[in-house]
């Protein structure tokens, strides 16, 4: 299986002299003439990475908990991880403990939860769910801490269908860090994300200032379509 790490320097457009400003712990925001893209969370009703599910919610809290079976988590914890509130992890965690896929313990008044590896259907979920929602929980655990790093999106073909857009199952991962990290930590990356996610990933890097400024037509392009930002750092 083949990965790909490229770097991109972006080139300022003398006859666009748009700029934008970057805000700490923003560049996950970039306001454009036309539009403005957010790369939050796009809830939708029926997801299409995976159409059996609801959502992208319960996708999301599937991929956390199953792909991370050794993990025991409080419905905070997931809640703060996922993006989602607290009254819908609550229920989705409630019907999945119910159906013996999740199990819980108390302490205090803390409740834990964490995957049921013993529950037949653990094994044959897991893989449905690694080929959909798994490449958040992957690069998100394989991108956290590490220095240089300012921001990281997925775009694509992934991006697209957990935006909601109709479309084939992706063959493949395109991610985009931004900031300094160097060629062959990413090369690291990649080739440790396709390991475990049984896909093609490739990394594309772009500076910090190249990417708030926005005028180079590789950024502009990926700007323009849909983006899903990785969570760097949280535990």
């Amino acid at each position: 299986m083949m990965h790909s790490v490229n770097m991109r320097i972006a080139t300022e457009n003398p006859a666009n002299n748009r700029r934008t400003t970057p805000k700490s712990g923003n560049l996950a925001l970039i306001v454009s003439d036309k539009q403005k893209v957010y790369s939050a969370y796009m809830k939708q009703p029926s997801p299409t990475l995976a159409p059996l599910l609801r959502s992208n919610t319960q996708g999301d809290l599937l991929a956390y908990l199953l792909l991370q079976p050794e993990r025991e988590s409080t419905l905070s914890q997931i809640a703060h991880r996922i993006e989602a509130q607290l009254t819908t992890v609550h229920r989705e965690v409630d019907r999945l403990v119910n159906s013996g896929l999740l199990t819980d313990r108390r302490i205090g008044s803390a409740r834990l939860v964490r995957a049921n590896e013993a529950d037949r259907l653990y094994a044959p979920t897991r893989s449905l769910i690694e080929a959909t929602y798994g490449p958040k929980v992957v690069l998100e655990n394989l991108l956290a801490q590490i220095p240089g790093i300012d921001a990281a999106f997925i775009f694509g073909s992934w991006a697209a269908r957990y935006s909601g857009e109709g479309g084939a199952s992706p063959n493949d991962l395109d991610v985009i860090l931004i900031g300094s990290i160097n060629r062959r930590e990413a090369f690291r990356i990649a080739e440790q994300a396709e390991n475990d996610l049984h896909m093609e990933v490739n990394i594309e890097r772009v500076d910090t200032s190249a990417w708030a400024d926005g005028t180079d037509p590789f950024i502009a392009g990926i700007t323009s379509r849909p983006l899903v930002e990785l969570n760097l750092g949280i535990a």
